[in-house]
């Protein structure tokens, strides 16, 4: 398996970016696919997931109403919409995927840095 993230960069306070996913190396039905960041100094944290059969989402209460996941199963890829940012959306921004039946993330991307300017 394989997650290729993309879309990161420096951009200021208030802008918009948009993350991207490419998945390959399995299907991905029954998996649920999901954006993590860690910032410096932190741990990895939980923002945003979507289940790939339905397209359920969950998102972290700190980019609820700023961030959206979607998924597009035609080209296999995961996006993160992420508007109104803040400086401390600051971090590596990584895509994982798991199993629907398990907690417990197997896959994930080499991370893209989003860095947001005040």
């Amino acid at each position: 398996v394989q997650l290729q993230a993309s879309g990161g960069g420096l951009v200021q306070a208030g802008d918009s970016l948009r993350l991207s996913c490419a998945a390959s190396g399995r299907t991905f039905t029954n998996h649920v696919m999901g954006w993590f960041r860690q910032a410096p100094g932190k741990e990895r944290e939980f923002v945003a997931d979507i289940t790939w059969n339905l397209g359920s989402t969950n998102y972290a209460d700190s980019v609820k109403g700023r961030f959206t996941i979607s998924r597009d199963r035609a080209k296999n890829t995961v996006d993160l919409q992420m508007n109104t940012l803040k400086p401390e959306d600051t971090a590596v921004y990584y895509c994982g995927a798991r199993r629907s039946a398990s907690r417990t993330y197997n896959w994930w991307g080499q991370g893209t840095l989003v860095t947001v300017s005040s």
